[in-house]
């Protein structure tokens, strides 16, 4: 299910998102951050979504974003 827009989601969603590096040069010029939707917290400069990942705290300009879409929850760890 794709998003069409990031006030449809709740807090402790889970999500992906690919979006747009912001500097340009060598390398990917996308990226992944998958994990639980935080927030989107209304700036002056543009919308950012905040997405707590395995990494730590992902915060995105939506302008940046070209996907997203919720995820299942992850699978559960055998011992």
């Amino acid at each position: 299910m794709t998003l069409r827009a990031f006030s449809d989601l709740s807090p402790g969603e889970r999500i992906v998102v690919r979006y747009r590096h912001a500097e340009n040069g060598p390398g990917p010029r996308f990226s992944d951050a998958l994990g639980t939707f935080t927030a989107l917290e209304r700036q002056d400069d543009g919308d950012v979504v905040v997405i707590d990942t395995r990494h730590g705290t992902a915060r995105i300009a939506v302008a940046d974003v070209t996907h997203a879409k919720r995820v299942p929850p992850p699978p559960v760890r055998r011992k």
